[in-house]
C-alpha cells in the first residue's frame, strides 16, 4: 500500500494528513502557522517535522518501507506551475520561493505544490460534496476566502495557475484594509478574519458576552470559532454576526454564478464549521441576488464533505 502525505498550511494552522489510496486518512497531524518572525526557515522547520512524522504514521499502516516520501503541499496565494509562491498575503516569509523543491531536499522525497484551494477543490470533486459535478465552486472560508474551478468537468488553474483568488475581488473600495495592499476585498467581509473584525466590533458595544468569555474577556482574543461556539448556545449577537457574514457571502456567490453557472457551490474552511446559522443566511442572499432569481435552475449550496481536511487530503 502506498500512503501519501497531504499538508495545507493555512494562514493559522499547519494541517497535514496521510491518505491511503481511496481517500482514507489514516493519521493527521496539526502544528501553528509559524509567525512572519519566524522566516522561510521556521515554515521549512515545521513542514519537514510534519512530513516525518506522518511518513512514519504512514510506514506503521503498511507503506512501503523502501519508497521516499510522496508529498501534495498547499499554499495559500498565487502558486505558479514550478511551484513558486508569487503572492500570498498571509505567507510573506515565503514569497517568490519554489517551497515544493526545497521542502523535497530536506525530506529526500517528491513534493508537489499548488494553490490550497486548488487542492481543496479537487479533494471535493473526487470523493467529496461536489463528486460527479461537472461545474462547480468550491470555496474555502479560512482567515481568507480561497476558491477553485471546475468547469465542464476540468479543474481550472488558468493561463498561469492563479485562477479563483475571489477572496480579493474588491466589493468597496473604501471598505476596511485587506493584507493584500487594497481596501474592501471580499475577504474583508466573508472569510474567518471578517468575522472577527465584525464580532470584535459587536463586543465592544455589549453584544457579544458569551463570545467574549469563551475568548477569555479579550477583545484582541476573539477569534470565529468563538463566535460559532457561543451560536450554538443561542446567544443572539454571534448569530446576527454570522447572518450578517452569511449574507456577504451570499451575495459574493451571486457573483460567481452569474459568472460561471455552476450547479453545485461547496463551501469548507474553518469558518463553515458555523453550519446552517451561516450557509441559510448564504442562501437567502444568493437566491436574491443571482440574475434570473427564482426563472433559472437554483444552484445547490453544501458544506464540505471532508471538512477541514479538504486541503490536506486534496493536495
Amino acid at each position: 500500500m502506498r500512503v501519501t502525505i497531504g499538508i495545507d498550511v493555512g494562514g493559522t494552522k499547519v494541517l497535514g494528513v496521510a491518505v491511503a489510496p481511496g481517500g482514507d486518512v489514516v493519521a493527521e497531524a496539526r502544528r501553528p502557522t509559524p509567525r512572519a518572525g519566524a522566516g522561510l526557515g521556521g515554515l521549512l522547520d515545521t513542514l519537514s517535522a510534519m512530513v516525518a512524522e506522518l511518513d512514519e504514521a504512514g510506514r506503521r499502516v503498511g507503506s512501503d518501507a523502501q519508497r521516499r516520501p510522496a508529498v501534495g503541499l498547499g499554499l495559500p496565494g498565487l502558486v505558479d506551475e514550478a511551484g513558486t509562491l508569487i503572492f500570498a498575503p498571509h505567507l510573506p516569509a515565503a514569497l517568490g520561493t519554489a517551497i515544493g523543491t526545497v521542502l523535497a531536499e530536506r525530506v529526500g522525497g517528491r513534493v508537489v505544490a499548488d494553490n490550497d484551494a486548488t487542492c481543496a477543490t479537487y479533494g471535493e470533486w473526487q470523493i467529496g460534496a461536489a463528486k460527479g459535478a461537472a461545474d462547480a465552486v468550491v470555496l474555502t472560508l479560512g482567515t481568507g476566502i480561497g476558491a477553485g474551478l471546475v468547469v465542464g468537468g476540468r479543474l481550472v488553474r488558468g493561463a498561469h495557475g492563479f485562477a479563483g483568488e475571489v477572496g480579493h475581488v474588491v466589493f468597496d473600495p473604501a471598505g476596511p484594509p485587506c493584507p493584500c495592499g487594497r481596501q474592501g476585498c471580499w475577504e474583508r467581509y466573508a472569510s474567518g478574519a471578517g468575522t472577527e473584525r465584525l464580532a470584535r466590533q459587536a463586543a465592544a458595544a455589549g453584544r457579544l458576552p458569551t463570545a467574549l468569555d469563551l475568548a477569555g474577556g479579550d477583545l484582541d482574543s476573539l477569534r470565529g470559532e468563538h463566535v460559532t461556539a457561543a451560536s450554538r448556545t443561542g446567544e443572539p449577537g454571534a448569530l446576527a454576526v454570522l447572518a450578517d457574514v452569511g449574507t456577504w457571502l451570499g451575495a459574493g456567490l451571486a457573483n460567481l454564478v452569474a459568472l460561471l453557472d455552476p450547479e453545485v457551490v461547496v463551501v469548507g474552511g474553518g469558518l463553515a464549521d458555523a453550519g446552517d446559522a451561516l450557509l441559510d443566511p448564504a442562501r437567502r442572499a444568493l437566491a436574491e441576488r443571482v440574475p434570473g432569481g427564482p426563472d433559472r435552475p437554483p444552484v445547490a449550496l453544501r458544506p464540505a464533505a471532508l471538512g477541514e481536511r479538504a486541503g490536506a487530503i486534496g493536495a
